[in-house]
């Protein structure tokens, strides 16, 4: 259980580490300290992804429900954002099975108040309360959970509702299946709205998707199946669905904040909060009355859009350098309303950035080019310990170090310190550093006007922190 960890939005850890107890100790901590606390009826909904160890570990936080005195419903495979949607409508607490874009040998829990996903503070309980639940026992018999098949539906009924049925007539999309929860969803809803789906590349077995981070395989297939000609646009999502993956007709993946940017504008935002490794056309691009960078996890760009509600700022949404959207705000379309979700969700994403496009009449190339957004690069640095992550973020947050570090690539025109060291550079690029929340790695992001200059400063900043750290 030692090796289980929440990082940026969740507990993850090794198969091997989370089945049986470990599952179970940690929904009991959930269920006895942030679910208790939360009133209204007893009742936790359970959903999961399609890797291989989902139904299993959500058998064990069914038992693990009954045992605290909740009445588990079993949600069945279906989109995180549609189980916290259902825990919205309900005032339930939930808990989603999945690891998101992680290997099949791994798998996590996410956790959620009646109000919307756990917080910091919410994480510090569960840890705690972990200690009173112990760390070794003994799981009771397998307790049926009452089932709701109804979920999805309601899910699907939200952008109904709230957009018309032509929105996207015309379109030709390749639907990129794997093993994405929402395979099935993604084309239904897309033919609703008067596009042509196609569904490709379904998978039977895991197939680990990270719509930030891509892997060269994914890669591949997704130019192979558009040098067709005869698509618009490829989608798919990572395995829970609240991360959208979308390519233009030549197979380029669009970068997720890009999807993030054109989402809020075509809402038409005031207020917009996200993360520090999104990419800084989201200030350039004007238009919105406030934007507020938060450290990087769905939990601080909640809070963030929390803080702009109370200060008055007018609809507020979120989104992640991974593409997730969320809603702080009802907005209101011309076609309906579309209430508030402050949880991360892929569907909005891809089909704000088809509508975007198609209203403009312009292929979504045009429409990424329209923005200049400029180019991004990342990369990592892999056996790093946390303690040598930190002791280098430390010494780039002083400025005389930073100058000497800086040489090679120029000078810095601002810092950004509160999750990891972001420097703004006076030629215009960007160089971020920040220790993995994830994993023993220091991660390096860079954005510049090209992306053959954005990968070289990646590479710069790879090799002169490795430096520094042996040094």
């Amino acid at each position: 259980m030692d090796n289980l960890k929440f990082g940026t939005s969740g507990l993850r850890g090794l198969v091997s580490d989370l089945v049986g107890w470990p599952s179970y100790a940690y929904a009991t901590a959930f269920l006895d300290s942030v679910a208790a606390r939360a009133g209204g009826e007893r009742v936790v909904l359970i959903g999961r992804d399609l890797r291989a160890s989902s139904p299993g570990i959500a058998a064990t936080v069914a038992n693990a429900a009954a045992a605290a005195g909740f009445r588990a419903i079993d949600c069945g495979a279906l989109p995180t954002p549609a189980l916290a949607l259902e825990g919205f409508r309900r005032g339930a607490c939930a808990i989603m099975v999945t690891g998101s874009h992680i290997p099949q040998d791994r798998n996590g829990l996410k956790f959620y108040r009646p109000d919307g996903e756990i917080s910091k503070t919410d994480e510090a309980a569960i840890v705690a309360a972990l200690e009173r639940v112990g760390k070794e026992g003994t799981v009771g018999p397998d307790v049926p959970a009452t089932s709701d098949s109804d979920v999805v539906e309601r899910y699907r009924r939200r952008y109904r509702a709230a957009f018309a049925s032509t929105l996207l007539a015309g379109l030709r999309v390749a639907v990129y299946q794997q093993s994405s929860v929402a395979r099935d969803l993604l084309v239904e809803l897309l033919e609703g709205f008067g596009a042509r789906a196609v569904p490709i590349g379904r998978s039977e077995t895991f197939v680990p998707i990270d719509t930030e981070a891509h892997r060269p395989e994914d890669i591949a297939f997704i130019r192979e199946a558009m040098t067709c000609g005869a698509f618009d646009a490829l989608v798919t999502t990572d395995g829970d669905a609240d991360r959208p993956l979308v390519a233009d007709a030549t197979g380029r993946i669009l970068r997720g904040d890009v999807l993030g940017l054109v989402t809020a504008r075509y809402l038409d935002a005031a207020a917009v909060v996200v993360p520090v490794t999104a990419g800084s056309a989201i200030e350039r691009a004007g238009g919105f009355r406030r934007v507020l960078r938060t450290r990087v996890g769905s939990p601080f760009v909640i809070a963030g859009m929390e803080e702009m509600t109370r200060d008055g700022a007018g609809t507020v949404v979120g989104f992640e350098a991974n593409g997730g959207f969320l809603l702080g705000s009802d907005i209101t379309l011309a076609d309906g309303t579309l209430p508030a979700l402050p949880t991360r969700d892929a569907m909005l994403p891809i089909l704000a950035t088809l509508a975007s496009a198609r209203d403009g009449g312009l292929t979504l190339a045009a429409l990424v080019a329209s923005l200049n957004a400029g180019e991004t690069a990342s990369g990592r640095l892999p056996d790093t310990p946390s303690a040598r992550s930190d002791a280098l973020l430390r010494r780039l947050g002083e400025a005389a170090f930073r100058t000497r570090f800086l040489e090679p690539v120029g000078t810095s025109r601002s810092v950004d310190t509160q999750d990891g060291v972001r420097i703004e550079l006076t030629a215009g690029q960007t160089i971020h550093f920040r220790a993995s929340g994830n994993a023993p790695e220091l991660r390096c992001y860079a954005e510049a006007a090209s992306a053959t200059e954005a990968e070289t400063l990646v590479d710069w900043g790879l090799k002169a922190a490795a430096d520094a750290i042996r040094s």
